[in-house]
């Protein structure tokens, strides 16, 4: 139900208007989610907004999992993949860019600094299989499972009667 607006003949200003006071579960729900129990106490910690975090993409395959991210500005050198038992972990930096005095700024959206992100990886990776690339801001982390944990077909055998 919208909000309605009550006017006079002739004056283009509303005199009153009717609130939407109808239950809406869904609008209950939106409130629950986007609810921040930690809202009143962030002045207390810096704020960490603004700091550079690529989103992953994490898939498998028959034969491995592969670990995907855009991490554009990203230099090789400043990327580094480690695996311990069966963790997975990728972190790296994108430095800021070197700005003038001079410079006019009219927005600031963009986001630096350092990233880690861990995986736990399931029973079965072959850890001397790992290979990572850095190719056009894309980062591929692909991580083979062992030959003995990938499924085998098993062949049917029909029986056929004896006369």
């Amino acid at each position: 139900m919208a909000n309605i607006a009550v006017h006079r003949d002739g004056p283009s200003t509303p005199l009153a208007t009717t609130p939407d006071v109808r239950w809406d579960p869904f609008r209950m729900m939106r409130g629950l989610i986007e609810w921040d129990p930690f809202r009143e106490i962030a002045p207390y910690f810096p704020a960490t907004t603004g700091s550079f975090s690529p989103a992953f993409e994490v898939k498998e395959t028959k034969d491995a999992y592969v670990f995907t991210a855009d991490v554009p500005g990203v230099k090789e050198s400043d990327l580094s993949v480690t695996l311990t038992n069966n963790r997975l972990s990728i972190g790296g930096k994108r430095d800021e860019e070197h700005r003038e005095q001079t410079d006019t700024l009219y927005s600031y959206e963009r986001s630096y600094g350092d990233f880690v992100r861990s995986f736990t990886l399931p029973e079965g990776v072959d850890e001397n299989n790992v290979h990572a690339d850095l190719k056009e801001g894309v980062l591929r982390v692909t991580v083979r499972k062992r030959a003995e944990m990938m499924p085998k077909k098993i062949a049917i055998q029909t029986a056929t009667k004896k006369s």
